[in-house]
């Protein structure tokens, strides 16, 4: 047997005793509904004007863990940002001065677990953003639900701003404000049984 494959089939068991572990904390996992969930961020420029920008490509799911606390992920494909009705902010914002799509293809966020009630009740949800190559421990307001299943029957709403300096994007200073606000409208896949 070739040395490559009795490698694969020394490490198989430890990498499958790894994924198991990995996954038997998560008793339940819902997906982003891709058509019907919305994330954008805004910048404003020194004088005052507001741009808005999409993430058009994205992944992300809930996941209820086993002592019923829950987490979300989500990563945001930066190749695929929009600024809303100006293609040359659009190519800036993907660009290398800003998100970097060719080397950081991926603007990632995992939260902290957290109380489901939560996404009813509304609050502060911390995690670790990852944007530009770095990531920064932030908190983002969940806005309290309008309905008893958050992301299913309604939106769940969240929001937060982060600072560009903080993530190596200094650059057009005399142009772009530092905050960059976020804003993520979130629906999930309906799973019948799901809670």
């Amino acid at each position: 047997m070739p040395l490559r494959g009795r490698v694969a089939r020394r490490l198989l068991p430890t990498i499958t005793a790894t994924l198991a572990m990995v996954w038997a904390a998560v008793v339940h996992a819902q997906t982003f509904d891709h058509e019907r969930t919305r994330i954008s961020f805004e910048i404003s420029t020194r004088w005052g004007e507001r741009l808005l920008g999409t993430f058009p490509k994205h992944e992300g799911a809930i996941r209820t863990l086993e002592d019923g606390r829950q987490q979300v992920s989500m990563r945001l494909a930066t190749a695929d940002v929009m600024i809303e009705g100006h293609p040359r902010y659009t190519e800036f914002a993907r660009g290398r001065h800003f998100f970097d799509a060719q080397r950081h293809p991926w603007v990632s966020f995992n939260s902290d677990p957290y109380d489901p009630a939560l996404l009813r009740q509304g609050g502060k949800l911390s995690g670790r953003l990852h944007i530009h190559g770095i990531t920064q421990d932030e908190t983002f307001v969940v806005e309290p639900s309008t309905c008893a299943r958050p992301a299913i029957d309604c939106e769940l709403v969240a929001h937060g701003s982060v600072r560009r300096e903080d993530y190596g994007m200094d650059n057009w200073k005399m142009a772009v404000r530092a905050r960059v606000r976020l804003e993520l409208r979130l629906r999930l896949q309906h799973i019948d049984g799901g809670s």
